[in-house]
């Protein structure tokens, strides 16, 4: 894009009519027409380039903003929020002076590009997210979707996807502690690769992503600019891949985990000594967004050279290293006192760092390039003032006839060995089978802090060494739900993932989220969109939960064709003594098996519909957002009184996967009976929600129940630990040994 003379801003100035080649960067005509309104002249190509990435769908949120206004507007009040929507990452106390921060975000479209390098470094920009905001990082998630699982494409991607996430985070030294793995067709060419990370810092240590002070220094360090991603997540992630021409695929950033982890001792060490002012790393739109959101964000202006930026490629044009994604860097602002102790700390971890510019005190981001001015612009108007679009939006006219074709109208099994044959293939179809030879890829216990990891209904991690104090997250999300209705879709998302956390015994605090979609321009996705936020927003505040932050993820589509509406929630919370929570595994045979909440026949949208029949529709399973929180509390206060040793909340497969799933773990069957008033089928295969399943000592029963009754939760007694199958009485039994192969020998066998 260089052009000669350099295109400095007096040049730009001077040449009106000079064509630049804003198409190609994903400007629309009116964006670029809005960009010269709002210079008064013609961009120069680095202000261009600044302008093309910030204002593209993935940095600047324009198709969704008016919409994920809702999560402020109806935000529940708090007391634990600390930091809320509009930092790198939200942040909330936990207790006994120590803060959490956590967040979740999309690297969807490079991990398809390049799964293993997509994927890795999808990890690694959502770890600098919680650097910056001044915490250590102590576990990483990852919710995943993938094609259909013998679909040949899938053996590329998710091979690629694993690998990248576990050799990164791996060598990071990060625990895996969750997350998920869907296999649909709808995600054939648009895979989801979601990442999210936690961290723990103290109260006082929380930074902020602002430059203020005039004539403090801005410190670039990490990695040398190259040109590897240039444009890459920024550019990549606001475009629709299509089969019918070459899309826009620039070239996928490249990690290196160890550059990272030096990086990250470095951040911890100069944040120890107080050095730094404000901080911000360098993820999407690379330079572009740091500059310009650091000086947005702070309370002056911003003179940067980029002569000093350290460079892997010397010929990259100005425009380039503005725009390039390369990974493992940072910007900080550092008083210039403090600024040789900062580069002392950098050189003992063998980080390049060098300062690139410095805090003015007037308004403007300026940038220079061999002694020209090549960037003059107002910093909001580039990182926080882009283009609102109130997109059209409709609900589809395909949504009454999806509805209408009820999933409780299909053929069920007639007896009792067509109801075993059933059982078997549904906790061997691979969205319902064991995830082993997935997650063992993973390091789940490394830092010695992890307490819960996978197959665990949430992950939980030890905050305070004496006290016990920890820290539980689950993410949830299911499309096929949020298909048939994306309002109850994205509400029974956040009741999972809430549910899932209380099933430990952890009691949910605060949301963060991925809402996966696909074109902004279709407005059918837009209603799905549309609706979705308005649920989660609802059920937020309902639940008293309020949204910290979060990541969009739009253009998940292929053609003509887009992705199920996906919003996966993160949800965290907090447990007192991590030597108080509950695992799913049955633990003593002899305990009695209580089924908590209403089972209804309810189908629509069911692994049963999928498995069974291959069939999606008819409305998903009903939402009660206050039975979830009186289910919560009940599960969070046995938890803590001792009163149940196992737990597992009812979702995707009913009560029957549930009970599977504990008997493996624990390696101890059940017998089960069918409850008075249920059928056999519906007992099994139901997923209404607001449900768990628990072991309750015989000791604990009388106590147990009482509660249950007392706080108006329904508690049927439906069977016990017992022997070394899983039997429903009267109906079938299955031995753990068959069971055990069918659940574990899928995937493995799929990926061979």
């Amino acid at each position: 894009m260089s052009r000669t003379p350099l295109d400095t801003v007096e040049h730009a100035a001077a040449t009106p009519d000079v064509e630049l080649p804003w198409a190609e960067l994903g400007l629309k005509k009116d964006e670029y027409e809005r960009v010269v309104e709002i210079l008064g002249r013609r961009p120069t190509g680095a202000e261009l380039a600044m302008y093309s990435v910030m204002w593209s769908e993935h940095c600047s949120y324009k198709s969704s903003k008016v919409h994920l206004r809702q999560f402020g507007e109806k935000a529940p009040e708090s007391d634990a929020l600390l930091v809320g929507i509009g930092e790198n990452a939200g942040v909330v106390d936990v207790g006994q002076g120590y803060a959490v921060t956590f967040k979740v975000e999309s690297h969807n479209h490079p991990s398809y590009v390049e799964p293993y390098q997509g994927a890795a470094t999808g990890v690694g920009g959502i770890v600098r997210d919680i650097i910056a905001m001044g915490a250590r990082p102590v576990a990483v998630v990852d919710p995943l979707r993938f094609g259909a699982a013998d679909h040949p494409d899938t053996k590329r991607v998710l091979p690629g996807v694993v690998a990248g996430i576990g050799g990164y985070g791996n060598c990071l030294g990060l625990p895996n502690i969750g997350g998920e793995v869907v296999f649909d067709a709808c995600y054939q060419g648009n895979p989801l690769v979601n990442a999210g990370a936690i961290g723990v810092m103290r109260h006082e240590d929380i930074h902020l992503a602002k430059a203020s002070g005039a004539g403090n220094k801005v410190i670039l360090y990490g990695a040398r600019t190259g040109g590897d991603g240039i444009g890459g997540a920024s550019i990549l992630a606001s475009e629709t891949f299509d089969d019918a021409k070459p899309s826009k695929r620039p070239a996928v950033q490249v990690g290196d985990p160890f550059q990272e982890k030096l990086l990250i001792e470095c951040t911890l060490e100069a944040f120890k000594e107080k050095l730094v002012v404000g901080i911000q790393d360098l993820g999407a739109a690379g330079l572009s967004c740091a500059t310009s959101e650091l000086a947005s964000n702070g309370s002056g202006g911003m003179r940067v050279t980029l002569d000093d930026v350290p460079l892997r490629d010397s010929t990259l044009s100005p425009e380039e290293i503005l725009m390039s994604e390369s990974q493992e860097r940072m910007c900080a602002v550092v008083e210039p006192g403090k600024v040789d102790r900062f580069l002392e700390i950098c050189d003992k971890w063998d980080v390049i760092a060098t300062v690139i510019g410095e805090v003015t005190d007037g308004d403007r981001l300026e940038i220079f390039w061999h002694g020209g001015k090549i960037v003059d612009v107002d910093p909001r108007t580039v990182a926080h003032d882009g283009p609102v679009y109130e997109r059209p939006y409709a609900r589809p006219d395909w949504q009454d006839a999806l509805q209408a074709d009820d999933a409780n109208k299909l053929p069920r099994p007639q007896s009792g060995e067509e109801l075993k044959d059933q059982v078997l293939r549904l906790v061997s179809s691979p969205n319902q089978a064991s995830k082993k030879w997935i997650t063992q890829q993973y390091d789940h216990f490394v830092q010695g802090n992890t307490v819960l990891a996978q197959p665990e209904d949430s992950g939980m991690i030890r905050v305070d060494e004496e006290s016990g104090l920890g820290v539980a997250i689950a993410t949830d999300g299911n499309g096929r739900y949020a298909k048939l209705d994306p309002y109850t879709g994205a509400q029974l998302a956040l009741a999972e993932a809430y549910r899932n956390v209380a099933t430990t015994g952890a009691k949910p605090l605060a949301v963060s989220d991925c809402l996966n979609f696909g074109s902004p321009e279709d407005p059918a996705v837009m209603w799905q969109f549309a609706e979705a936020v308005r649920g989660l927003a609802d059920g937020c505040r309902q639940l008293g939960t309020p949204v910290t932050g979060g990541n969009v993820s739009l253009y998940n589509q292929t053609g003509e064709a887009a992705i199920h509406p996906t919003p996966v929630v993160a949800v965290l919370g907090v447990i007192d003594d991590v030597a108080r929570r509950t695992p799913v595994a049955f633990q003593e045979e002899g305990q009695l098996l209580y089924l908590l909440g209403d089972t209804r026949e309810e189908f629509g949208g069911s692994a049963w519909s999928q498995v069974i029949h291959d069939h999606l529709g008819g409305l998903p399973p009903k939402v009660d957002l206050e039975r979830e929180r009186l289910l919560g509390e009940i599960l969070i206060s046995a938890s803590r009184d001792g009163m149940i040793d196992s737990a597992h909340d009812l979702s995707d497969g009913g009560l029957v996967q549930a009970v599977v799933e504990s008997a493996l773990l624990g390696d101890k069957g059940a017998r089960l009976v069918v409850p008075d008033g249920l059928d056999a089928f519906t007992f099994l295969f139901s997923e209404s929600a607001g449900r768990a399943l628990v072991a309750v000592p015989r000791s604990e029963e009388l106590r147990f129940t009482d509660m249950c009754g007392a706080r108006g939760l329904p508690a049927t007694r439906v069977g016990v630990v017992d022997g070394d199958a899983v039997e429903v009485q009267g109906e079938f039994a299955l031995p753990l040994a068959e069971l055990r192969e069918a659940h574990e020998g899928t995937i493995p066998a799929l990926l061979a």
